[in-house]
């Protein structure tokens, strides 16, 4: 009759004849009288399983039982009557050890031995089973029988024999002093090994402390990177109104001064040239023509917005926020300068083509090595453009008083100057800016006069 799964009424398993036999002193207490909760909750589940007649069940009902019996195999118990036989022959051993009488002591000892021995075994089977894979006992098993081949080719071979002969035969005097010898090289050695250890150490430290710095400058360049993308933002919100004009009211504008020349202050020369080059691609730094009532920026009808530079206004003027500054190898291409103060500036080795520095104070500025192809210095002939004045206007028609001030800059090993920049430096540079002029100025007069 078949069993419905769901039956209140569960068969009992039938005990296997190992069950069934009484166990000995040392037995494995896979009795059902000595079974563990664990044991107990274990055959319940065995008893469930083989309520279910399927062939998979079946196959489960097998592996439960397999991984059951080895859990119990691995279940070691050791009767009261053996643990009372082993203490009885350890006080044996010690009562023979305290009379001085040799047959007590030995006979408590072996009997101590083999009880100890049988109780400790399944525990190292166990221990060896779980600890040491079979590769493991493999090799030490192999470097056992290594062991003992050595020891039989040196014993059986005559090996041995000889080599005790050959030691017998050596002054071992002379010996010594090759030990005390072999002793100081090894100091030496030593001493050269710990030199080597703490050289590596160095240059591990080294290499350590170049890659930290490297990453500190990386942090230091994203910081600065994430600071000016938050100054460009600031200044569009700040100067542009909902269409997208200019919208640079006198407050605006002074705030766009301020923070432009706190932030100078926090980058370096990479970063400034970026601003630049923002600035000036964005017409802020372009005096434009304004509404002389609203004073907004006016259009010149092509899409731009209209350039005065004799009454125009700046949204952001330079001033004096880069004298002094180092802009030393950055990229400048088309930025408009004009006008800004770069007194005491190193511009040396900077892209400065088609950059706009007329009016634009250059006194003791280093321009070595720059490119100043198509750089503009001045408005009008080269033969009347002059420097800025304070007192007089500038004439952009004529180029009076539109000239950079040149005077005591460096313009050694400039690349692609051409003719006019050439003679308007030489004529208004000095004795000290004419020194640096690639090719010499002997041909072209000092108008400067100092």
């Amino acid at each position: 009759m078949t069993i419905e799964p769901n039956s209140p009424n569960l068969p009992t398993p039938e005990s296997s004849p190992e069950n069934e036999s009484q166990p000995d002193d040392f037995d494995a207490g896979a009795n059902e009288n000595h079974l563990s909760s664990e044991a107990l909750t274990a055959q319940q589940a065995l008893a469930a399983i083989s309520s279910l007649q399927s062939p998979q069940h079946t196959a489960a009902l097998q592996q439960a039982r397999s991984s059951f019996g080895q859990r119990i195999a691995n279940q070691f118990t050791v009767k009261p009557r053996a643990l009372l036989i082993t203490l009885v022959a350890i006080a044996i051993t010690f009562i023979g050890v305290a009379i001085n009488n040799w047959f007590i002591g030995i006979f408590g000892t072996l009997v101590t031995l083999v009880l100890s021995l049988v109780m400790l075994l399944p525990w190292l089977k166990y221990v060896a089973i779980e600890w040491f894979s079979p590769q493991d006992r493999t090799i030490f098993v192999a470097f056992v029988g290594l062991l003992a081949a050595a020891i039989g080719l040196l014993k059986f071979t005559g090996v041995g024999s000889r080599l005790l002969l050959w030691g017998s035969q050596i002054n071992w005097d002379i010996a010594g002093t090759l030990a005390e010898w072999f002793g100081a090289l090894g100091q030496i050695l030593i001493a050269i090994i710990a030199v080597y250890v703490a050289w590596r150490q160095y240059v591990i430290s080294k290499d350590l402390t170049i890659q930290q710095n490297l990453l500190t400058v990386q942090q230091n360049i994203i910081t600065q990177q994430q600071t000016i993308d938050s100054y460009f933002q600031g200044i569009s919100d700040l100067v542009l109104d909902e269409e997208g004009l200019l919208e640079d009211w006198p407050q605006e504008r002074a705030i766009a001064e301020g923070r432009t020349a706190a932030i100078f202050s926090s980058v370096d020369g990479s970063g400034k040239a970026k601003i630049l080059r923002f600035l000036s691609r964005s017409k802020l730094l372009t005096p434009l023509k304004r509404d002389r009532h609203l004073g907004r920026a006016i259009l010149n009808g092509f899409g731009g917005y209209a350039e005065d530079r004799i009454a125009g206004v700046r949204v952001i003027d330079l001033g004096v926020m880069l004298a002094a500054a180092d802009l030393s190898g950055t990229d400048l291409r088309w930025t408009d300068l004009s006008e800004a103060n770069l007194v005491r500036a190193n511009l040396s080795g900077c892209d400065l083509v088609k950059a706009d520095l007329s009016r634009t104070i250059l006194y003791d500025a280093n321009l070595s090595g720059a490119d100043l192809n198509g750089i503009r210095l001045f408005y009008g002939s080269v033969e009347k453009a002059s420097p800025r004045s304070r007192t007089e206007p500038p004439n952009y028609e004529t180029g009076e008083h539109t000239g950079a001030v040149v005077q005591n800059a460096d313009f050694s090993n400039v690349q692609r100057m051409s003719d006019a920049t050439r003679y308007y430096c030489c004529a208004w540079g000095g004795e000290r800016t004419r020194a640096t002029i690639p090719g010499g100025c002997e041909d072209i007069p000092n108008l400067l006069g100092r």
